[in-house]
């Protein structure tokens, strides 16, 4: 397969033209998951179920590329692989563990089918681009850059598994509530899971360096970033002893 460079630029530019239209739209209304379900929002499914079937496709895409990659390809994998294998491993997570430990609520299939939409344009998008568009020298393991960028999405994918356990932990299975959440980011931002992604696919732009990769980021951050703004302004509707020295997003700052 030969890189389809076309393709890659149409997709990348309508992930930053979709991220800021996004963006726009939920200045003025909540998506509809989680605690902002609308129970006119139409049919819905377990969390369970929808966490798996929508994020799915950006983990299976990227795996049938990696495995079905030219063997006469002759230009260093390594990076690339190592690089796809970051994006595959969140989604791996995502699709085969979160899925299945999630309470959260039922989620309307309607999201269900946009998120599926998404991930599987977005993981054929990585895929494509880091398998047979990016070109690394050899030296590229020790560039400061791969490195920062790395250290980034590991802090990242940690920050946001250990934030997902503390939320989970604050119900039993079965229950539906609302409690503050304490512990790790908690304790300076409200949407302390949503740092942890931004941080992650931030570190992953800076690593791979490319188009693709940054117009992924851009709209992570235009897709969660008002979401922990939501949260943090419902936590303080709901909770009169919300503490008040805790950001919505990014610590001490937003």
């Amino acid at each position: 397969m030969e890189c389809r460079d076309t393709a890659v630029s149409y997709l990348s530019w309508a992930l930053i033209v979709g991220g800021v239209v996004y963006l726009w739209h939920q200045t003025r209304h909540h998506t509809q998951y989680g605690r902002y379900v609308n129970p006119a929002a139409g049919r819905c499914c377990p969390a369970s179920v929808g966490w798996f079937v929508q994020e799915l496709p950006a983990f299976l895409l990227p795996l049938l590329l990696l495995l079905t990659q030219d063997p006469a390809w002759t230009g260093p994998r390594a990076g690339r692989t190592l690089l796809l294998c970051t994006f595959m491993l969140h989604y791996f997570h995502r699709s085969f563990i979160y899925a299945f430990l999630t309470r959260g609520r039922p989620i309307p299939l309607l999201i269900v089918l946009h998120a599926t939409i998404f991930c599987s344009l977005n993981g054929f998008l990585q895929g494509h681009h880091l398998l047979y568009c990016v070109q690394f020298e050899l030296t590229w393991l020790t560039e400061a850059r791969w490195a920062a960028g790395f250290l980034l999405f590991v802090s990242g994918f940690t920050i946001n598994i250990h934030s997902d356990h503390i939320l989970r932990s604050l119900r039993k299975p079965g229950e539906i509530v609302y409690k503050i959440p304490y512990g790790g980011l908690f304790e300076f931002v409200s949407g302390a899971n949503f740092f942890g992604e931004i941080v992650e696919w931030c570190g992953y732009a800076v690593a791979v360096w490319s188009l693709p990769a940054f117009a992924f980021a851009f709209f992570t951050v235009c897709s969660i970033g008002p979401r922990a703004y939501q949260h943090h302004r419902d936590y303080h509707r709901r909770f009169e002893d919300y503490p008040r020295s805790r950001r919505a997003l990014i610590p001490f700052i937003l």
